[in-house]
């Protein structure tokens, strides 16, 4: 029996059966998605984010998700998402949670002012050290996952051409710390006045090296003043940018599964 979903899947009705008590407005299938089948639901009581996931590996690591973000939430100075972890009626995990209200710094990020994208950068800086800072006393062991073998088990379940110098790396100079594993710009929230106020997706969350955070920022293109500003918050540049060329190694062999399996899913964040 699958443990994942589709886009053949009744998707609408398990939103409808997971909200009896809501009317749905509508729902919109947000394309972005890499590891899950994103649905934006409108309801009559707010707005909600359902991820499906699209395979047996990120079945398991929505669990995680869940798992982080419940432990997380309260301690940081950023909205994070609320999350609850549902089953449908065949026992396939996914999740729902409310929408955070804001735009991810990559759709806004070329639109900023010099003096906004330097208060950004601080500002994501700033959450980097706050998520490395959090006490794991007491986490669940979802928490506690490696980021090492996250990634390592993420390449030999999906790239054909596999990273091993990466790997032997990343495992050497792993630290203890809490990471957020995905720091993309997708994944970062700004408000109105494009202050950064939360992050979402925490699939890859576990422990690790804070610099690993540091370079998943750096691994995609965004403006020059805006790296520099974010990158003189922190040292080990050469630790930094052996951890960027990793995370775009990561990116183009996940890219090549999608383009591969998932011709549906727009790339165009890349």
């Amino acid at each position: 029996m699958a443990i994942f979903f589709t886009t053949k899947d009744p998707l609408d009705k398990i939103i409808a059966e997971t909200f009896p008590e809501k009317k749905i407005e509508k729902t919109e299938h947000i394309i972005t998605g890499w590891t899950n089948i994103v649905i934006e639901a409108t309801t009559d009581k707010g707005v909600y984010f359902f991820r499906f996931p699209r395979n047996p590996f990120w079945s398991k690591m929505i669990v995680k998700d869940a798992a982080v973000c419940n432990f997380i939430e309260g301690k940081t100075s950023y909205y994070t998402p609320q999350m609850k972890l549902c089953y449908d009626s065949l026992n396939r995990p996914f999740s729902v949670h409310k929408k955070i209200e804001g735009y991810t710094l990559g759709d806004r990020i070329y639109h900023l002012s010099h003096t906004a994208l330097t208060g950004v950068a601080y500002d994501v800086a700033k959450m980097i050290k706050e998520l490395s800072g959090i006490d794991l006393r007491g986490a669940p062991a979802e928490v506690k996952y490696p980021l090492s073998e996250f990634l390592h088990e993420l390449d030999y379940e999906h790239y054909t051409k596999h990273i091993d110098a990466d790997h032997k790396y990343i495992k050497k100079t792993e630290g203890s710390n809490f990471v957020h594993g995905d720091l993309n710009l997708g994944n970062i929230l700004l408000d109105e006045n494009d202050k950064v106020v939360g992050v979402i997706d925490f699939c890859f969350a576990g422990v690790g090296n804070p610099n690993m955070d540091v370079a998943r920022i750096v691994s995609r293109p965004a403006p020059k003043e805006f790296e520099e500003a974010f990158l003189s918050q922190f040292g080990n540049a050469n630790e930094i940018r052996r951890m960027k060329m990793a995370w775009q190694h990561i990116d183009n062999g996940y890219a090549e599964h999608i383009r591969a399996n998932f011709p549906e899913i727009n790339l165009n964040q890349l």
